[in-house]
């Protein structure tokens, strides 16, 4: 992975400082479903660049997120939730997960503070065989401290200490803010001298369709409980800016029954009329000017399981 390089700096006129040389980096996101990965990510960045839900398997990208400081610039990969794969869609995303580990400088496997998996009985887990393999620095982020008791800290630290021995851990609330400052610090040190991948003014490397689409998957999430929200994918049929108008975004909701797209539909449509006007709020509030978004449910039956498919739909 790289990007362009910035303008090899001159060397210094006698008496002046020598200049601190720019460094640069990747750090992987990792960790099973629902630990608060992309609440972190939208910390480190400072705006959403992922879609948050309560409900676990949200993310199934690995979604870039720039931070960039004066001296230094740390490229942060969100990655889906370690699961066993049911389907070819989350095996597709466990391999986004090993991507990301592969290309990282850093490996940040984070854990939910509440739910630590300490005992022997998750000795074999996926997340655990995974962090096996990492032959790079290692943080260990337990996350959501704000819902546990001081004390219960103690054991999961020396649990992962012992286990992995981790170069650092750091206890936080990405909802909150706690920790998170001294976390991004200790990752800027981490990274390596290089020019920067990106441009500094630059938050991610997906386009404005690819974010329109997660937005819309994030409101049918909000909507609608169970199984039915992982059972849906987005489609960008049309987008086309205006300038004396709002901007026209046209998508297609895939779902795989008959059922699920009555569902999704609702009655006389009201269903669908509350994820669109919940996505399209969200969808001005990121563009920062207002759009006219229209909504469509079609059948594709088991696209999860299908390749092509998920290949167009820009999964791998």
């Amino acid at each position: 992975m790289t990007g362009p390089d910035l303008p090899v700096p001159q060397d210094p006129l006698p008496g002046e400082a020598v200049p601190r040389k720019y460094h640069a980096g990747y750090v992987a996101l990792v960790g099973e479903p629902n630990v608060g990965k992309s609440t972190l990510m939208n910390a480190f960045v400072g705006t959403k660049i992922s879609i948050v839900s309560d409900k676990p398997q949200t993310t199934r990208h690995r979604i870039v997120g720039i931070v960039s400081r004066e001296d230094c610039q740390i490229v942060c990969l969100d990655t889906p939730g370690i699961i066993t794969p049911k389907y070819l869609l989350h095996e597709v995303m466990m391999g986004a997960v090993r991507s990301a580990m592969e290309d990282a400088d850093v490996i940040c496997c984070m854990i939910d503070a509440a739910h630590p998996k300490t005992g022997p009985r998750y000795a074999h887990d996926l997340a655990h065989d995974l962090l096996r393999s990492v032959a790079k620095p290692l943080y260990i982020i337990i996350n959501k401290i704000d819902l546990v008791p001081r004390d219960a800290l103690l054991p999961v630290i020396g649990f992962y200490s012992e286990t992995y021995a981790p170069k650092e851990i750091f206890p936080i609330s990405a909802r909150h803010g706690t920790g998170t400052g001294d976390l991004l610090d200790a990752l800027a040190r981490e990274m390596p001298a290089h020019p920067a991948y990106y441009s500094t003014d630059v938050l991610s490397e997906h386009p404005e369709r690819f974010f329109v689409a997660e937005l819309i998957r994030e409101a049918i999430f909000r909507k609608f409980r169970k199984e039915l929200p992982y059972s849906t994918t987005v489609d960008i049929l049309e987008f086309r800016e205006a300038e004396a108008r709002k901007d026209l975004i046209r998508a297609e909701i895939y779902v795989e029954r008959d059922t699920q797209r009555a569902i999704i539909i609702g009655r006389k449509g009201l269903a669908l009329k509350t994820v669109g006007a919940d996505a399209r709020s969200e969808i001005e509030a990121f563009l920062g000017r207002p759009v006219f978004l229209e909504l469509y449910v079609k059948v594709r039956k088991q696209w999860r399981e299908d390749d092509a498919w998920l290949k167009r739909l820009g999964y791998h």
